[in-house]
Formats: structure tokens, sequence, C-alpha cells
């Protein structure tokens, strides 16, 4: 392998080891900081609780649209479930044993709708202001990519929940490729990605980048681990007990393969 490629692969090695000491040392949103949030005034914990809403707000909807609600009542139901949550309604509830919060959130939504369903009436739409930003209509157009299916509700949040953790993993490691001038590299070697399928052999990726094959496989490797790690650190942050991350990787990844 030609001397300037092991430079540069070295100079990989020690980005990719940057940004995971990065990573591990970033923890405002870990489960165990979420929960300090239903028990005492935590600008850190309210932040943390936010910033994991945000990210997950898409298999609520998606859960919620499988129960039959409209797109409209999916959208307000959505919003004020987050309402609640963030008003530590429900944080106070959450039980520390359980430690996913995907759990979490799936139970609280079951027990948000059911409450709904007893009322007389919803709160009128337009009512007040969404306290989570999300893209409506981008929410329903990926809706309508669902598998037509029977799956249930739960099914369907799962689903949702696992391709959430792998797309937040996959935008990181784009970002980490383009903050390093790699945009390109990353561009050519992003289908073979943990949750992409394989579609061209190594050697034609090799003659489109003019290097030799054995350097894309070490790329390609490289890719891959730090694609790995990348989603170990976003399931960790859902987790009061980190030593639960393989087996929620495992359980994550058979929910994809369905």
């Amino acid at each position: 392998m030609p001397a300037p490629y092991d430079r540069a692969m070295a100079a990989d090695d020690h980005r990719a080891e940057e940004t995971g000491g990065r990573a591990a040392a970033f923890a405002t949103t870990h489960w165990s900081v979420v929960l300090a949030a239903g028990q005492r005034e935590s600008p850190q914990a309210t932040e943390a609780l936010e910033k994991l809403c945000r990210s997950y707000w898409y298999p609520l909807y998606a859960c919620v649209r499988r129960e039959g609600f409209g797109p409209e009542d999916a959208q307000d139901l959505t919003q004020e479930f987050f309402a609640r949550l963030l008003a530590r309604d429900y944080v106070a509830r959450a039980d520390p044993h359980r430690g996913k919060f995907r759990s979490f959130l799936l139970t609280g939504l079951r027990r948000f709708l059911c409450d709904e369903r007893d009322k007389a009436r919803r709160l009128k739409r337009g009512g007040g202001e969404p306290l989570i930003s999300f893209d409506a209509q981008a929410a329903e157009d990926r809706y309508r990519l669902e598998p037509a299916d029977q799956l249930t509700p739960e099914r369907v949040f799962e689903r949702s929940w696992a391709a959430t953790l792998l797309e937040r993993a996959a935008c990181r490691l784009r970002e980490e490729y383009v903050a390093s001038c790699r945009g390109g590299l990353y561009e050519q070697l992003t289908e073979f990605r943990l949750d992409a399928p394989e579609q061209r052999a190594y050697a034609d990726v090799a003659a489109q980048l003019g290097q030799s094959e054995s350097a894309v496989k070490s790329a390609i490797h490289r890719l891959r681990q730090r694609h790995h790690q990348l989603v170990r650190d976003e399931i960790t942050q859902t987790l009061a007990d980190p030593a639960e991350v393989d087996e929620e990787i495992r359980y994550l990844l058979g929910v994809i393969a369905g």
C-alpha cells in the first residue's frame, strides 16, 4: 500500500479516536440524566429530554397514525404528548429499572392515548405553539412509505425507532467525513455502512477511487467500525445501564430485519 495512503489512514484513526472520545464524554442525553428531570429542577436534564424528544418524534407519530388517527389528529396528539412529557408529568412516573427510553416513551404514549380517548373533546387545532418543531408534511410523506402490512402500532414504533437510531448514526458519520474533507470518500463508501446492503464489488470502488482494492477494504472496514461506534453511542444515550447496549443493538437490528 502506498506510503501516502498509510499516512492518510493513520490520520483517520487519530480523528476517530478524537471523535470517539468526545462522544464518550458527552453524557447530557443519557437516560439517567433524563430521569433527574422528573425529580428536581435541572436545566441539563430538561435539555437532554428535549433533545431526545426532538430526535424521536417520528416513531411516536407513526405509532399514533397506526392507532387509526388521521394526520391532523396524530400531529395534535404527538405535540400534546410532548407537552406533558416536557412538563415532567410523565417523567416523574419513569421506572429506572426498565432502563430503555423507548419502552418508557411507548408506555407513556399508550397511557396518554387512553386518557385522550376518554375525553369528550380534544384541544382545538392551532390553539397553541408546538413545543417540538417538525415538518408535518414530511412526517406524513414518510409514513406513507411504511409497509402496508398488519404490524401493530407498537411494532411500527419499534421499527421506526430502530431506523431513526441508524439514520442518526449515519448522519453523524457523514458529518465527520465532511468535516475532515473526506465527504467524497464517504459518498463512495456509504453503501457499505452497517445498515445498507452492499451493491458494488470492492474492485469497482477501487477503480473509481484510483486506489488499490486492499486500500478500499481497509477504508470500508474503518467506516463500518466508526458507524458501529456511533450506533452504540446513540443507543447508549437511551439506556440507564450501558451494559445493555449489545443486547439492545441485537434487538434493534433484528427489528429492522423483520
